[in-house]
């Protein structure tokens, strides 16, 4: 018991006070490192560089894109693709629909048409196109991906918001949009005339 009153008293003797003495570094070594910055001259190595090439066969965080059908909507010789590169399912097209009306809805409408709420409500925003214009139901599914993707006049990029295989759902549901305005009796199947 009366160890037990010693340390009490001990520690409570400390509680509160602040000492002149310089902190103890377990590790001073740590505050000062030697480092280089990014252009900076580094004589440890022969050229001279202190940023380094990556070692040959890194892969980037990024991943591997050497598919630009699929990742910029191209074609090898820069052309955009005329064709949407994934298969259009159900699934994928109700992917794109939901997508479609987070991001697009707002200003291109439920239909496509330009006359969502940012459009119609007297913002002073540019007026966004409709998708049901000649110019636009002629474009390749290519060129509409690049829009999602890197914007256009006053359109923002969406590369941030979008994952590249929803930004191709979104074009399959683009279509099906201009289609649906656009239809003929003869796109309805028979039994349903």
């Amino acid at each position: 018991p009366g160890a037990l009153l010693l340390v009490g008293v001990l520690l409570s003797g400390c509680r509160g006070s602040t000492s002149g003495k310089p902190p103890i570094h377990i590790s001073p070594n740590m505050d000062s490192q030697e480092k280089f910055e990014a252009q900076e001259q580094n004589t440890f190595f022969a050229d001279s560089r202190s940023m380094r090439a990556p070692v040959e066969g890194t892969v980037s965080r990024s991943g591997l894109r050497e598919d630009t059908r699929f990742f910029d909507g191209k074609n090898p010789d820069g052309t955009f693709v005329s064709r949407n590169p994934l298969t259009v399912t159900r699934e994928f097209m109700l992917r794109g629909r939901e997508r479609y009306e987070i991001y697009c809805t707002v200003c291109h409408g439920a239909v496509g048409d330009g006359q969502g709420i940012i459009m119609t409500g007297n913002f002073g925003f540019v007026p966004a196109p409709t998708y049901h214009s000649d110019l636009l139901r002629g474009q390749s599914d290519g060129y509409l991906y690049e829009v999602i993707a890197n914007g256009i006049r006053n359109m923002p990029s969406y590369a941030q918001q979008i994952p590249v295989e929803d930004r191709w759902a979104i074009v399959a549901y683009v279509r099906a949009l201009q289609r649906s305005q656009y239809a003929s009796a003869q796109d309805v199947p028979e039994v349903e005339r």
